[in-house]
C-alpha cells in the first residue's frame, strides 16, 4: 500500500488515480466520487493544471446548469516502458499513461548467452524502445518485466522458468533499478496479459475475471478478484496447465502424467498431428506447413481445423473438450463473471469457442455458470508490453493512504512481562532492593 505523508498529498494522488481511472472527468464528478470539499477539489485541480498534470479536456454535454469543463491525465508528462520476454521472443515498448504504444523493438530471445546475455538484451531492448520514443528515464514512471516463469513478484525476482532453464533466482528488479533508476515492477508474464485483456481488451474492466493464455510451450490463468490480481502465498497462483485430467495421461515437463498441457497444449496438438500424418493420415496442415513435416505446430493445427480439415479438426475438437472440463473447473473454484481465452485460439474458429462454452455449462455447476460470458482475448503479440506497462500504472495510480502513526510502524521496547508470587503480581526479574 502506498503512503501519503500529508492530506493534501494523499488528495492530490486521488484525482490523479481517478481520472486516471474514470476520466475524462468534472470537478462535480470528483466531488460526488471522493466526498472532497469542493473549495479543496477546485484548489488541488488548480495546481495539477499548473504543474502540467492534468490538461482540460472540453466540456460535457450536461443536459442542465453550465457545461462542466472535463479533466484528463497530461500523457505527455510520464511515460512507461513494458519488456516481455519467453523462450522465443523478448519485446520492449515505450507507451504513454494511457498505454498507447509510442515505440516497439523485437528481437528473437538470446538464449545463448545464458543469464548474463539474456539481461543485457533485455536491458538493450529497453534502451532502444526509449531511444525510438525519445524518452530518457527522467521521464520514465517506472519499467515493467513480465517474463515466462515463476515470478517473485514482492522481491522482484524471476524464481524459474520451465522454458528457459539457466533463469532462475534473477533479480530483475535489482537489476533494472540499477541500470535506469526508477521503480520496476516484476511480474509473470501471464498475469501481465490478464492485466492488458482486462484493461484494454476483452476483459472491460471486470471485477471478477480469469484470462487463460494459450502460449506454444504451456498453459496459465490470471485470476482477477474483486479487482485485484490474485497471487497465492508463494505467487505461484495461476499454474492451470498443471492441474490433472487423467490418470496414468501422457508426460508433462513438470514430471507429472496426464496434466492439461500434456493433452491440449499446443506441443500436445503438435505431437499428434506429426504422429497422424507419419501414420498417413492426409492433412492440409502439411501444406500449411510447406510440406516440411519439421515445420508443423500447434498453431498449424488449429488453422487447419478453420479449414475443415478431418485430421485437425478431430485434434482440436478433443484438446477443446479438456480445456472446457478444465475451464468448468476454474469456475466453480472462482465464479467469475467473466472468462478470457487467449486470441490465439481463435485460429481454429468460432466453432472452437463454441465448443468450450457448451462443456463448461454442461460441467460447472449451475449457480457458478449462470451469467458467466466466455470470450475469445482482443489482444495479439503486445499484451506481454502492454501488461508490463499496466502493472506499472496500477502501483503508480494506487490510491495511497495517510502514513500511519510512528508507534504502529516502528519498533519500540515490548511491556515487561510478569510473575505471579504468591497473591502478588511482580516482574520476571523479581523484587528489586
Amino acid at each position: 500500500m502506498k503512503h501519503a505523508t500529508s492530506k493534501k498529498e494523499r488528495d492530490k494522488q486521488l484525482i490523479q488515480a481517478l481520472i486516471w481511472r474514470r476520466g475524462p472527468i468534472s470537478r462535480a464528478k470528483i466531488h460526488e466520487l471522493t466526498r472532497l470539499q469542493r473549495s479543496d477539489i477546485s484548489r488541488l485541480v488548480r495546481e495539477l493544471l499548473n504543474e502540467g498534470k492534468l490538461l482540460q479536456a472540453g466540456r460535457a454535454d450536461n443536459p442542465m446548469g453550465r457545461k462542466r469543463v472535463m479533466l484528463r491525465l497530461n500523457e505527455e508528462k510520464g511515460f512507461v516502458v513494458g519488456v516481455g520476454f519467453d523462450d522465443q521472443g523478448a519485446v520492449a515498448a515505450t507507451t504513454d499513461l494511457h498505454l498507447r504504444i509510442r515505440s516497439i523493438v523485437r528481437e528473437a530471445t538470446c538464449l545463448d548467452g545464458g543469464t548474463e546475455g539474456l539481461v543485457q538484451q533485455l536491458l538493450c531492448l529497453s534502451r532502444g524502445a526509449m531511444g525510438q520514443a525519445g524518452v530518457d528515464a527522467k521521464k520514465l514512471l517506472g519499467i515493467g518485466v513480465a517474463g515466462s516463469g515463476l515470478v517473485d513478484n514482492r522481491q522482484g525476482i524471476m524464481v524459474m522458468s520451465s522454458t528457459i532453464e539457466f533463469c532462475k533466482q534473477v533479480p530483475f528488479r535489482e537489476i533494472f533499478q540499477k541500470e535506469f533508476r526508477v521503480p520496476i515492477f516484476v511480474e509473470n508474464i501471464t498475469r501481465a496479459k490478464t492485466l492488458a485483456e482486462r484493461t484494454l481488451g476483452a476483459g472491460e474492466m471486470a471485477e471478477d475475471m480469469i484470462y487463460v493464455e494459450y502460449g506454444r510451450t504451456g498453459i496459465g490463468a490470471g485470476v482477477i478478484i474483486a479487482g485485484k490480481l490474485f497471487y497465492g502465498s508463494g505467487c505461484a497462483a495461476g499454474e492451470f496447465g498443471h492441474t490433472h485430467m487423467m490418470v496414468d495421461g501422457p508426460a508433462c515437463k513438470c514430471g507429472s502424467f496426464g496434466c492439461l498441457e500434456a493433452v491440449a497444449g499446443a506441443a500436445a496438438l503438435e505431437s499428434r498431428i506429426r504422429k497422424a500424418i507419419a501414420e498417413g493420415s492426409p492433412s492440409v496442415a502439411l501444406s500449411l506447413a510447406g510440406g516440411d513435416a519439421s515445420s508443423l505446430s500447434g498453431w498449424t493445427v488449429l488453422r487447419a481445423a478453420s479449414m475443415g480439415d478431418k485430421t485437425c479438426s478431430a485434434i482440436v475438437e478433443q484438446a477443446g473438450n479438456y480445456l472446457g472440463l478444465g475451464l468448468a473447473n476454474l469456475v466453480n473454484l472462482f465464479n467469475p463473471s467473466l472468462l478470457v481465452i487467449d486470441q490465439r485460439l481463435s485460429l481454429a474458429g468460432e466453432g472452437l469457442l463454441e465448443q468450450i462454452v457448451k462443456v463448461v455449462r454442461r460441467q460447472a455447476l449451475h449457480h457458478p455458470a449462470d451469467g458467466l460470458e466466455i470470450r475469445f482475448g482482443k489482444l495479439g503479440s503486445d499484451a506481454s508490453v502492454l501488461g508490463a506497462g499496466a502493472v506499472v500504472l496500477e502501483r503508480h495510480f494506487e490510491i495511497p493512504a495517510l502514513k500511519p502513526p510512528w508507534f504502529m510502524t516502528e519498533a519500540f521496547p515490548a511491556p515487561p512481562r510478569h510473575t505471579f508470587v504468591g497473591h502478588a503480581i511482580v516482574p520476571s526479574g523479581g523484587f528489586e532492593g
